[in-house]
């Protein structure tokens, strides 16, 4: 597909590693007009084999545990290692306006004004595990535009996060010190994806409670059947400050070295292979929904369901009848 003028200076822009491009690029696809949709295709599609090489780290946490400074310390730390990191941080949607309300990027002044770090705070508009819906694009334009890490914050820890994991190479669980009660509070299905879990805060008075959470979470870790196919030692939990910036290092050492091992044996690539699979499902879904709403009149199906004339699932049935027969 040719490209018109303006969207062949912002692919020349988004390659050449402009910030500025590669902002417009991001408010392309997550809009939701027809023509911007067509655009963002396009745009996409004229990339090809351009996107793809980035680190993809995908992190979430418990409220409170310091998310924001984690990625700003850790960012930094990868920046003074010759790294270009990209943060993806998706933010809970406003139920009345509908735009991000937490504002990440206020709070990582550092790594705002590093030349090689790019944020993006993005709505996540409602979507299952905290994740935008075009967080999967906005992750190869990324690439494209020469980061070389990409980091997704998530929001929150619930059940559905595994989202983020379909996205990703790897994927870090930030947890606070606490007692033993903790391991109650987070679902068995988020440690079991997780690849590396941090108990940050881990410096004044709360560091030996830090390492204490860190061998429950050790034990705990090790009663999970071993994954298929993954490297000696992982998952594995370990300690950070992200405060005083210690432990930094030891989780970059552990995530190479489970990115070294996966590329050595084939899952790497057989994962994204897998996650190319699920995104062509996912927006199969979504384009086969927007054309059902488009076709077919939900109002009226909608308020039987209401006043209880129909069931849901009856109601849907008969959506998709009139669907298939292509009446109203």
């Amino acid at each position: 597909m040719s490209l018109s003028a303006s969207l062949s200076a912002l692919r020349d822009g988004l390659l050449a590693g402009e910030r500025r491009a590669l902002s417009r690029a991001i408010t392309l696809i997550e809009s939701t007009r027809t023509d911007h949709r067509k655009q963002a295709s396009a745009l996409l599609s004229s990339l090809g084999g351009v996107t793809g090489d980035a680190m993809r780290i995908g992190l979430s946490g418990t409220p409170g545990v310091g998310k924001s400074t984690f990625i700003e310390s850790f960012g930094m730390q990868l920046i003074d290692e010759g790294r270009k990191v990209a943060v993806l941080a998706v933010d809970p949607s406003s139920t009345i306006a509908g735009g991000a309300i937490l504002g990440d990027k206020t709070r990582m002044e550092r790594l705002v004004r590093a030349s090689d770090a790019f944020i993006r705070p993005s709505p996540s508009g409602g979507a299952l595990g905290g994740v935008a819906r075009r967080t999967r694009e906005a992750i190869l334009l990324c690439e494209a535009a020469g980061f070389d890490t990409v980091l997704v914050e998530t929001v929150g820890v619930g059940q559905s996060e595994t989202t983020v994991a379909q996205m990703t190479d790897m994927f870090l669980l930030l947890l606070a010190p606490a007692g033993g009660d903790e391991l109650q509070g987070v679902k068995r299905g988020v440690m079991e994806i997780a690849d590396v879990i941090v108990v940050n805060k881990a410096d004044g008075a709360m560091k030996d409670a830090a390492e204490r959470t860190r061998a429950d979470y050790a034990s705990a870790l090790r009663l999970f059947r071993p994954r298929d196919g993954e490297a000696e030692g992982y998952p594995m939990a370990l300690t950070a400050s992200a405060l005083e910036e210690n432990g930094l290092d030891d989780i970059w050492r552990a995530l190479k070295s489970l990115d070294a091992a996966r590329r050595a044996s084939g899952l790497h690539a057989r994962r994204r292979n897998g996650q190319a699979q699920q995104w062509f499902d996912a927006a199969l879904e979504a384009q086969l929904m927007a054309v059902f709403r488009e076709k077919t009149d939900l109002e009226d199906l909608r308020l039987l369901v209401a006043d209880g004339t129909l069931t849901p699932d009856a109601a849907a049935e008969r959506g998709v009848l009139a669907f298939t027969n292509g009446t109203k």
